[in-house]
């Protein structure tokens, strides 16, 4: 790895750390001694980049720090041009749309000699069967998402049964054959996973869910762990 680059990405590894990152730790993803880093680390203070921390401790990029936002490695560029397919090829037509917008986005502003990774990548999506259309907008429900709002939903279960729910939505997952939104489910008191080729309504809701900004989603990920412990089972 050239040393421009190497530098490049000590900032990357900093920049999407909230915690101090060690020598050790950056030394191992780079696959070079912490001598290096602390050299490295060492020039980049020296050309103002706003690091702090030291040997031992750990380092931290300040967050007001800004980089010419494009300046993308050709892995990096194929990483996004991969997701951006499949969310394509499995979002909703929304979704779908700005997927390709970021391709495009990213061919305009990056320089030429890295095009070719964009128009001719090593990697790319397997075709096949787009998830069942929705009944329902989903836009309505990342909506919701994003504003902390609760949701009115009209669900038909898998044997027919349709119910009227209040859920406070946390995340609306992609899979293969369909979408999923995961929420946590006043009916049931607890958090529970809707498809939404079943949501034969969704109402966005006035009322709030009363929860400051990640609390809920860390309720969901806490809940997530220990339904995971309950499915692997004492032993396993």
């Amino acid at each position: 790895m050239r040393r421009a680059d190497r530098l490049f990405q000590i900032i990357q590894i900093l920049r999407r750390s909230t915690r101090p990152v060690t020598a050790a730790a950056i030394a191992k993803e780079l696959e070079v001694s912490k001598r290096t880093v602390y050299r490295d680390i060492g020039d980049l203070i020296g050309q103002r980049v706003p690091i702090s921390g030291e040997a031992g401790f750990g380092y931290l990029l300040d967050p007001a720090y800004d980089m010419p936002p494009l300046m993308l490695t050709p892995d990096e560029i194929e990483a996004v041009v991969l997701g951006a397919q499949w969310v394509a090829s499995h979002g909703d037509a929304l979704i779908a749309n700005a997927a390709l917008d970021v391709i495009a986005k990213i061919e305009a502003a990056v320089p030429e000699n890295l095009r070719p990774f964009i128009a001719e990548p090593s990697v790319g999506v397997k075709p096949g069967l787009r998830p069942p259309a929705e009944i329902i907008d989903v836009a309505n429900i990342r909506e919701a998402i994003r504003q902390r709002r609760k949701l009115a939903l009209t669900y038909q279960a898998e044997k027919g049964e349709i119910t009227n729910r209040i859920v406070w939505p946390v995340i609306l997952g992609y899979a293969e054959s369909h979408q999923l939104l995961v929420a946590w489910c006043e009916l049931r008191q607890d958090f529970r996973h809707f498809r939404c080729d079943r949501i034969t309504a969704a109402k966005l809701c006035d009322e709030a869910i009363g929860l400051r900004a990640g609390e809920l989603r860390r309720k969901w990920q806490q809940w997530r762990a220990e339904q995971f412990k309950l499915f692997q089972g004492p032993g396993r």
